[in-house]
This record gives structure tokens, sequence and C-alpha cells, in this order.
């Protein structure tokens, strides 16, 4: 059956019109492929990638901001395990602390760092504890002569102690007492003749105490009787040889003897020096003459 020339366009233009339908619907799901109909649709774009959270940082504050008593132990668990010869001050941050963390980190599959976690430190200490005991002194191997013991040094009694010091102040005391005997009788020999001149001499001028007590008992009409000394210290001081002496001084008045006391320091010097008179009764003003004076005593 022959077909005329209309059929014949007609069937020309179908493919035409085909392809040109099926690359408009190519460029269409290509623009949007959400609205393309036909065909297979394109394959969904995988997921992106989860972000892989990164593991925490090692807690190494934890454990140098712990007490010092733990901090001690840790230092005391690497000697015990011949890891630190350092002193146990609990600073773990310090050159020999650190390298000695580092040492048994490296040991034990850790981070060398030179610092510990809480759960290092648990480690640590515990595997310090199962160390035993060294002996300090070791078994001697079999058949080896031990060295005899030698008999304990006895140790002397507080009496001997005490005896010992005796003889030794009475040692210095010996080697002390004439210069400070010669010292007191010189300021004896001054008070004399100070009270015998009616107030006048060295003694007045360098004892004001003394000057005083004098002027009072002569206007109360009383007399002057014996000088009787005894050193009460002596020694080496910062400014020369520091004496002490109590001085019994005799005042009369008709038959009535009436003794009175009183304290005269001094540093041994022509004339004397820091000279300084004292009631008998102020020992705490005579106490702190000496220890302004930084007496060394040879005589107690």
């Amino acid at each position: 059956m022959r077909c005329g020339p209309l059929a014949a366009l007609l069937v020309l233009s179908i493919p035409a019109m085909a392809f040109a339908q099926s690359a408009g619907e190519v460029e269409r799901c290509f623009q949007n492929p959400a609205g393309c109909t036909t065909g297979s649709p394109p394959p969904a774009a995988p997921p992106p990638a989860a972000r892989a959270t990164p593991p925490p940082a090692p807690d190494y504050a934890t454990v140098l901001k712990s007490p010092e008593a733990e901090r001690r132990k840790l230092q005391e668990s690497l000697h015990i395990l011949d890891k630190y010869n350092g002193p146990i001050d609990g600073n773990l941050q310090s050159d020999a602390s650190e390298k000695a963390i580092a040492s048994w980190q490296k040991g034990h599959g850790y981070a060398a760092v030179g610092k510990l976690t809480p759960s290092e430190a648990v480690a640590l200490n515990n595997e310090a504890a199962r160390v035993p005991i060294k002996r300090i002194n070791p078994t001697p191997a079999a058949g080896a002569a031990s060295p005899p013991t030698p008999p304990p040094a006895s140790m002397p009694s507080n009496a001997e102690a005490l005896k010992a010091l005796q003889a030794k102040l009475a040692e210095r005391r010996r080697a002390a007492e004439p210069k400070a005997q010669a010292a007191v009788q010189a300021l004896v020999r001054d008070l004399t003749a100070y009270m015998a001149a009616g107030g006048k001499g060295v003694a007045g001028e360098q004892f004001a105490l003394f000057a005083k007590w004098y002027a009072d008992n002569k206007a109360a009409g009383r007399g002057f009787g014996d000088v009787k000394p005894a050193v009460e210290d002596y020694g080496d001081a910062k400014a020369g040889e520091a004496v002490t002496a109590e001085v019994t001084l005799q005042t009369l008045q008709g038959d009535a003897v009436q003794p009175q006391c009183m304290m005269f320091a001094w540093i041994e010097a022509n004339p004397r020096k820091d000279t300084h008179a004292f009631s008998c009764d102020d020992v705490a003003g005579v106490e702190k003459w000496k220890t302004d004076q930084s007496l060394k005593s040879a005589w107690r």
C-alpha cells in the first residue's frame, strides 16, 4: 500500500519530535531533578560524613593541684620503683620529678610527658605498694662469716652529762676569775675613794645611780662603812670584757648599820664603757643590759 505525501511527512516527523522531547526532558531533569517524571531518578547523594569528635585532652591538672600529702606519696612511689632520688617535697613540676614520671610512663606505654593523669597516679601508687620492702643489710651468703657485732656504745647518763658540763663551766670560770676579780676590786677602790672625797671622783661620773644614792644618804646625815663586792657575771661582749658586780654598801647612823645593795655593770676599759647601776631587785634590767652587750658568760 502506498503512502501519500502527507503520510510520509508524518512518519518522518515522529522521530524528530521524539528526539526533541528527549533532549528537553534531559535538560529539564538536569536543571530540576525533583521535577523529572520520566526515566530513572538519579541516585540519591550520600549523606555527609559524620564529623569525628576529638578525644578529650588528658587531665594533668588534677594531680598537679592535689594535696601536698598525695603529691609526696607519688614521689615516694617513684623512689620505691628506683625512678626518683630527689627530695620528697611534693613538687611534681621539678626537673627530677618530671624526668622520673616520664621514665615510668615510657616503661608502661603511656605518653612520656612527665605529668600524671589521675588514673596513671593510681597505677603508679598501686605498683609501688606491691614492691617488697628492701633490706638495708642483705642476708650474707651461706657459709660467709659474719663480721663480729661491736658492743653498743654506752650512752652517758644524765648525771654523768651534768657532771661533765659542770666541770667544763668550772674550768672556764677558773680561767676568767683573775680578770673578773681584778675588775671588781678596781671598782671598789673607786667607790670608796668617791665617798672619802665627799662625792667626788670617777665612780660618781660613771654610775649616776650610785652618785644619787650617796647624795641622798649624806643629806640624811648618814655615814658610810664597808664596801663588800661579789662578781655576779663576767665574759666576753661585743665591745670587750663585760662585768656585772653585786656590791653591798653600808650606811651608818648612830649605832645602826644598814646594808644596802646595788648592782654595777660595765665594759672593761680605761675609762670604763657602757656603765650602768641598778638596784639589786632590778633583775630584768641587769639581764637586758647583758643581752644588749651580747655577753657570752664565762662565769655561769
